[in-house]
């Protein structure tokens, strides 16, 4: 018996890898539920099954197959997700205690104004990622009589979303939010983002992973019962024995 479960052993590493390998892995925590359905939508688009989770004050948590784990991660990256955390006004000029130089204030002020034309423009319907850079002028920052401000907008969008009929109203949007910037200081550039990566449909994917789980319980059994019979056969083997005593007498 002993060897026999030696030998076993190997068998019953593997099945227990196997059903690991069924099981579920985590792709993002600390999620809003808005973001966790966005990202569950775009998996789903995908062929790609996942599942989200509350964790209390901790946000949501998106899982996936183990099996769809890279998958997963290619897709929602092509798509822009998780999405960038931009910084605010408020958040950039929170009061610390500290003085700043006039140059630091300045510095801090053309970054909050890029971040808050960012999230703007990155709530646009098509839009993936975008990146708005502000270029001020040193001496008389803002005035028409020097150096003339300048911005320029970097958009990566989804592919078939027709984002050229709208560049007009980025320009105007960006201008009217800096004081003494020109419409034609300003460019935007946009960039199609790659497409849904190609996946196996998720019927084939559950059809997998049931074939997967049917045979690793299947060979569970069969690993129950080989290591259950050496057991039965004893009792059988006395069971006989038994009988034989009581036929002879």
């Amino acid at each position: 018996m002993g060897k026999f479960a030696r030998n076993m052993r190997p068998a019953l590493i593997g099945l227990c890898l196997l059903l690991a390998a069924c099981g579920k892995a985590e792709l993002y925590s600390k999620l809003t539920e808005t973001q966790a359905n966005e990202m569950i939508a775009v998996l789903q688009s995908a062929g790609i099954s996942a599942t989200k989770s509350e964790a209390g004050d901790k946000g949501w948590t998106l899982q996936t197959e183990k099996g769809d784990f890279s998958r997963a991660v290619e897709v929602l990256h092509s798509q822009g997700y998780p999405r960038e955390e931009f910084a605010s006004l408020g958040t950039v000029f929170k009061r610390e205690g500290l003085v700043s130089s006039p140059t630091e204030e300045k510095a801090r002020l053309v970054y909050g104004m890029s971040q808050e034309l960012s999230h703007t423009i990155s709530e646009i319907d098509g839009v993936v990622q975008a990146r708005v850079h502000l270029v001020m002028p040193d001496d008389k920052p803002l005035s028409e009589t020097g150096q003339p401000a300048s911005a320029s907008v970097f958009i990566k969008y989804r592919p078939g979303a027709n984002l050229e009929t709208q560049v007009g109203k980025v320009k105007a949007l960006v201008v009217n939010s800096v004081q003494g910037l020109k419409y034609e200081n300003v460019s935007v550039e946009t960039f199609p983002a790659q497409p849904l990566p190609t996946v196996a449909r998720k019927d084939g994917g559950d059809v997998l992973n049931a074939n997967l789980v049917g045979i690793a319980i299947a060979g569970l059994l069969l690993l129950v019962a080989a290591l259950g019979y050496p057991s039965l056969r004893r009792w059988q083997q006395r069971r006989s024995a038994v009988a034989r005593r009581e036929g002879g007498a």
